[in-house]
């Protein structure tokens, strides 16, 4: 039985896992999609952090900003965390992040999980639309012109 037994320890010392626990948390938050691939115990971990950290976001006070800034490892992850991050999740109640297993890693056949963050897989859906139609919009432009090009030299 696990009484009394609460935490991950990761193989690690103290001050490694909370390194490791930092480094995630700030990738997480820096990357574009918001999302990383780790492996479930290490997912597992980092979610409570990174739920604490969204929901200093949400506050935006000095306090909230300097207990961010002292574990996040990057003055941009602080900045998008209360920018970005705090206001799209203002509405939320908890329940910020998500992990999905992917499967055994070949190396050494860890089970791996992508931590990311709700929304994130909608919002990267919208910008891929948006460049396709931004792609649609430019080939249809220089069809356009090259029509006229063609008819101006027929004439």
């Amino acid at each position: 039985m696990r009484h009394k037994v609460a935490g991950f320890k990761l193989k690690r010392d103290s001050s490694a896992r909370r390194a490791l626990l930092r480094g995630l948390v700030t990738s997480i938050i820096e990357t574009e999609g918001e999302r990383i691939i780790t492996t479930v115990p290490k997912a597992k971990a980092v979610k409570p952090i990174l739920e604490k950290m969204i929901t200093l976001g949400k506050q935006d006070t000095l306090h909230a900003r300097r207990q961010a800034a002292a574990f996040l490892m990057t003055p941009a992850a602080v900045k998008k965390l209360f920018d970005k991050l705090g206001p799209r999740f203002a509405q939320r109640n908890g329940g910020y992040s998500q992990i999905i297993r992917v499967g055994w890693r070949k190396g050494d056949g860890a089970e791996q999980a992508i931590i990311q963050l709700v929304g994130s897989q909608l919002i990267k859906r919208a910008d891929d639309r948006a460049k396709r139609r931004e792609e649609r919009l430019k080939a249809m432009r220089e069809g356009r012109e090259g029509d006229e090009v063609a008819a101006d030299s027929k004439e």
